[in-house]
């Protein structure tokens, strides 16, 4: 009877050995005559434990990790095949702590089997809500998608159905769906991780998105930095077009959809849907003033749904199981889940899906295991390069849109890096201002020139260090400039770490602390 295997090729286990390991696995099968199927599936997200193999044994997944080349022979020895006991044996991989209790609904297919195998998708759930969707009238489509108070996963947290309802109603015989793939905020992984693990889930939302607003034509635009992603996608594309779920005749309903991949420019910037959107047309990646909206004139001047990976994978779910549902999870506004991505100084890294309102300390601890130091963690940036700075005092807040805002912070794509108490708080201010001044498309002057003057105005209170000194109000004011004056996030969110920085570890500014202000 031939054993199956099932061993990540997602980029990060990769990176860490899954190719060797699955080479080592190969090799000792061969020279021990066992039948092996070996299947390259994505990662559960389970980073701390890559290379992660899972062993299908009696009709359960059986997990071990880390699993290295040098490892392979013993756990044969072990009887690993039909589930033998070892010290790399982490038991049903269902039942791992980790990942049992985390609610995955966009990413229940990770890890399951062949990211690119069709078959394997719709025998997993997929599929279902496309063919709810191509049942119904777009305004029932985009009315499910407002039950379910989804927003944009991006950052940006607009209502998902506002927008589609105003592309829907936007005068144009030509419409688009553009799927923004440029993820580029640190500590950020979970696009790169569908992309790779469950690509069918992205193109089935990009359909249903098309049905709902009248687009017949989708863009796939991907940071050139994800090579793996890359050629998942096209082999997806290439299967999806085979069995015709994209081209002239959706599922034979008569409804057309293309979807082109598109490689993006290598700027952070491009990440801003006007300036991808420049980008896909030819042009240099500069922000474009608003209005127009993309909605109303976006990608060739067309009314255009720009949507981030994990919003458009959110849909198939939704369609599939209802806008009620959804909106059972989380908490205010803030409906459904998110992937969060703990990453930095922290014991257990990964991917972290959990419904809105979970806190700061339980996905430090509870899942990430504290500090990788063993120290105390002195603050945590959640939002990429561009979110707040939070002390200790802030890991209580849930992590939801509303309160986060209240505070000055950022849940942006849910990206979470986390430091411990060796930190330098004044050194990671000046470069947040250095990446500003560095991946600024230049187009707007507070952004330009104000991340340069930022810099300078940082390095000089860095040199005054260990002499105390009240002297920050320029930095402040030019940071206010900076929030008001700038034509997109770039400029406009690049205080936020400063300003947090500024606020809660003044000491390593050589700043005297600021005074509690008193409430009545």
């Amino acid at each position: 009877m031939t054993a199956r295997l099932y061993i990540p090729g997602d980029a990060a286990a990769v990176s860490v050995g899954a190719d060797l390991t699955a080479e080592a696995v190969a090799a000792e099968a061969r020279r021990l005559g066992q039948e092996v199927a070996i299947v390259r599936n994505g990662s559960r997200g389970l980073f701390w434990l890559e290379p992660m193999i899972e062993v299908a044994a009696n009709g359960t997944r059986i997990a071990y990790g880390p699993v290295a080349p040098e490892d392979v022979p013993d756990l044969f020895a072990a009887g690993w095949l039909t589930g033998g006991t070892h010290p790399l044996c982490l038991g049903p991989t269902d039942s791992i702590p980790q990942l049992a209790r985390q609610t995955r609904l966009v990413f229940a297919r990770l890890g399951l089997d062949d990211p690119v195998s069709l078959e394997a998708y719709r025998s997993n759930g997929g599929l279902t809500g496309l063919h709810k969707a191509l049942a119904m009238a777009p305004e029932a489509i985009i009315d499910t998608i407002d039950s379910a108070g989804l927003r944009g996963r991006g950052g940006a947290g607009f209502p998902t159905g506002i927008k589609w309802r105003t592309v829907l109603n936007a005068g144009s015989d030509r419409k688009y769906v553009v799927c923004n793939a440029d993820e580029g905020d640190s500590g950020t992984f979970s696009d790169r991780m569908l992309m790779e693990g469950d690509p069918y889930s992205l193109i089935e939302g990009m359909l249903i998105c098309g049905l709902a607003v009248g687009a017949d034509t989708g863009y796939i635009y991907l940071r050139s930095e994800y090579p793996d992603a890359w050629k998942i996608l096209q082999a997806a594309i290439a299967g999806a077009t085979r069995e015709g779920l994209l081209g002239d005749n959706v599922l034979g309903s008569g409804r057309r959809f293309d979807l082109h991949l598109f490689k993006g420019a290598g700027a952070y910037v491009c990440g801003e849907e006007t300036a991808l959107l420049e980008s896909i047309e030819g042009k240099r990646g500069l922000v474009r003033a608003k209005p127009p909206l993309p909605a109303l004139q976006g990608l060739f001047g067309q009314p255009t749904v720009v949507n981030n990976v994990i919003t458009l994978a959110s849909v198939p779910w939704i369609l599939a199981h209802g806008g009620a549902a959804y909106a059972a999870y989380g908490c205010g506004r803030s409906r459904g889940t998110l992937p969060f991505q703990l990453a930095g100084n922290l014991k257990r890294p990964g991917l972290v899906e959990a419904p809105f309102g979970v806190s700061l300390r339980e996905l430090l601890h509870d899942y990430g295991g504290g500090s990788a130091s063993g120290r105390p963690i002195r603050a945590v940036q959640v939002g990429g390069p561009l979110g707040a700075y939070l002390p200790e005092s802030r890991f209580d807040l849930p992590l939801d849109y509303e309160a986060f805002a209240a505070v000055g912070a950022t849940v942006g794509h849910g990206g979470i890096v986390a430091f411990d108490d060796t930190v330098d708080m004044a050194g990671m201010a000046r470069y947040a201002m250095a990446f500003c001044a560095q991946e600024s498309c230049g187009k707007c002057t507070p952004c330009r020139i104000g991340s340069v003057r930022g810099v300078e105005l940082l390095d000089a209170m860095l040199a005054r260090r260990p002499q105390r000194s009240n002297d920050d109000t320029l930095l402040r004011d030019l940071c206010q400039t900076m929030l008001e004056g700038s034509l997109c996030a770039m400029g406009g969110m690049t205080p936020y770490p400063v300003l947090s920085a500024l606020d809660n570890y003044p000491e390593d500014f050589g700043l005297a602390p600021r005074p509690v202000e008193k409430t009545a």
